[in-house]
């Protein structure tokens, strides 16, 4: 799952030099606040809004991949509403940002669901033929070193690296 954290640019730069980002919010700090705020995708733009308007700092978004955190993540909801918005609790480390984005003032391209969907769809059946041509060349190799049970053995070997690289992939995306 994918969630949102707008963060100034000298923040972030700090982070990943420090390697742990510590800003919950626009001038509170995790010690602070006990977690860094986050958003999902349809409430970072009301976030903005809301907290950030007269903010003259270049910002950007941080796009945060959940499987990547080291630190709790949990759903909580905020004083005087019924929506919960993401609690990071714990510092960021800059490897579960995916992404970032310049909120410069330009409008943002509208993604709708469908078009993440497929995005998410065609990235995955790419990496699957990956893995399956990776254990084809394999099972190519292995027949042609071992005619008895090199396929079998190259197939299996190829298997296991395709996966390995198709994660190495998935993960740096």
């Amino acid at each position: 799952m994918r969630i949102f954290h707008i963060a100034t640019v000298a923040d972030w730069e700090a982070a990943r030099t420090s390697g742990a980002y510590t800003t919950s919010t626009i001038g509170r700090t995790l010690a602070e606040e006990g977690f860094l705020h986050a958003s999902r995708g349809d409430q970072w733009q009301g976030v903005r809004e809301r907290f950030y308007a007269d903010v003259t700092d270049p910002l950007l978004l941080l796009v945060i991949e959940t499987d990547r955190l080291t630190v709790p993540m949990v759903e909580e909801p905020v004083a005087d509403s019924a929506e919960t918005f993401p609690h990071i609790y714990g510092a960021l480390s800059p490897d579960a940002v995916v992404r970032t984005i310049p909120l410069d003032g330009r409008p943002l391209p509208e993604q709708t669901f469908s078009q993440v969907f497929l995005g998410e769809v065609l990235r995955r059946v790419v990496l699957a033929l990956l893995v399956m041509g990776i254990a084809v060349v394999g099972a190519l190799v292995g027949s042609a070193v071992e005619p008895t049970l090199g396929a079998s053995v190259g197939l299996l070997v190829g298997l296991v690296v395709g996966v390995g690289v198709a994660l190495v992939v998935h993960r740096r995306r």
